[in-house]
């Protein structure tokens, strides 16, 4: 039999066609679904690629550790601000961690603004919450308290944390300012010298040594403690301000303005240490260039009261009554409640309004003065300036001279002991 092949027509019929197509069709179809879920459960990551690959990618939010990190190496840089805004992402990340509470505490204190001691105080009640058996809350709590003024109740505080950890440097730190600000000088003594045999390298415990040592009179030590201080983190400005006020106290003035000049250096726009070289050459009469220092100062910050209050100073002692006055009125206008203008824009401005003949101004300012100090020195300075004003005036001749009796005022160390 003979078989005849229309060869026009394809090999495979068309129902084989068919099916290989819906077969293909259905295979397409699963590849298409299971990409399109994967994109649909990727979506976020395969945005984020994308975006990345045309440089528009969002920042990752780093995690609290690497906060941490940044604001310890910010810290030993000596940029405290930097420092502090990095464990504060930290803490609010972790609010619980006591490792980034303490670290977040200490800061607020080395910047120490106003509120800051109180706000300590609520980390460390936060930190013995979160870990009643750690003593670094204890230690936070209680030099929130120090700083805040009240040593008497931090001693307690700091106490119950030696009983957790006898040989943690901080809390014998701490103990030793507690009880050195209410004159248990010994006490002092001996948690300040424990501090630092516990932690040598530990810079609260050296600064509260030496501030013991300055009470007992013992300056040179305490300048020891100081120098040692500033040697282990030598990007820290707090301890040189410390450090320069003892040299001030020895006279040893080159050694002080070396050591503000030290802070410029890290800080070229400082105020603080830019005053305490005004105050310095106007110490030893170098008042030309004491004038230079606090008008710098006053340059990068015009609302700095202190500075206008020692501007004031160097122009008096230049016999400069007028821009006396002029630069003691700005330190009173910018006095707060919170922080008022030193006694030094009253009784100066008044012993210049006398200098060039405006009495009644004198006469007010000098009995304002009065009023805010039990200092037998300055009040005897201040009521010599009021006599004078009722022997130069006709309309004070008769005027009686305000009396105040003078108060005893607890013993501070020459120079002060802080910076």
């Amino acid at each position: 039999m003979q078989i005849k092949r229309d060869y026009s027509q394809p090999f495979f019929s068309n129902r084989r066609r068919r099916r290989t197509n819906f077969r293909f069709l259905l295979v397409y179809a699963a590849l298409l679904g299971g990409f399109l879920l994967f994109v649909n459960a990727q979506f976020d990551r395969l945005q984020l690629m994308a975006l990345d690959a045309v440089g528009m990618a969002p920042t990752p939010t780093p995690f609290a550790s690497t906060w941490a990190n940044q604001g310890y190496e910010q810290f030993m840089n000596g940029k405290l601000k930097e420092a502090l805004a990095a464990f504060e992402q930290a803490v609010n990340q972790q609010p619980d961690n006591v490792n980034y509470l303490y670290e977040y505490g200490r800061l607020l204190l080395e910047i120490n603004e106003e509120g800051y001691p109180q706000r300590v105080v609520e980390l460390g009640d936060r930190a013995i919450r979160a870990a009643p058996n750690d003593p670094r809350g204890y230690a936070l709590k209680a030099k929130g308290l120090v700083w805040s003024g009240d040593s008497a109740a931090a001693v307690p505080v700091a106490l119950t944390g030696r009983e957790l950890d006898p040989n943690f440097a901080p809390l014998h730190a701490v103990l030793s300012r507690a009880y050195t600000t209410i004159g248990r000088y010994q006490q002092g003594l001996d948690y300040g010298e424990s501090a630092v045999a516990l932690d040598p390298l530990d810079i609260d415990a050296r600064r509260a040594y030496a501030y013991a040592l300055i009470w007992v009179g013992r300056r040179d030590d305490a300048i020891i403690q100081l120098e040692d201080a500033v040697t282990i983190n030598p990007n820290l400005t707090t301890p040189y301000f410390e450090l320069a006020v003892q040299y001030v106290a020895k006279d040893e003035y080159e050694l002080a303005v070396a050591t503000y000049e030290k802070v410029l250096s890290l800080d070229a726009f400082n105020t603080k240490a830019l005053l305490r070289l005004c105050e310095t050459f106007s110490r030893i009469r170098e008042d030309s260039q004491a004038q230079g220092y606090c008008e710098d100062a006053i340059s990068i910050d015009p609302n700095y009261k202190e500075g206008h209050r020692q501007l004031g100073v160097v122009r008096y002692n230049r016999r400069n009554y007028e821009g006396a006055i002029e630069s003691f009125n700005q330190c009173l206008s910018l006095g707060t409640a919170t922080n008022p203008p030193e006694i030094q824009c009253y009784y100066l401005k008044g012993l210049a309004h006398y200098y060039i003949g405006q009495y009644d101004d004198a006469w007010s300012n000098l009995t304002q003065a009065l009023t805010m100090t039990s200092d037998p020195g300055l009040i005897s300075t201040i009521t010599e300036g009021l006599r004078l004003v009722t022997v130069s005036s006709d309309t004070y001749r008769f005027q009686g001279i305000p009396t105040l009796e003078p108060t005893t005022i607890p013993p501070t160390p020459i120079g002060g002991v802080g910076g």
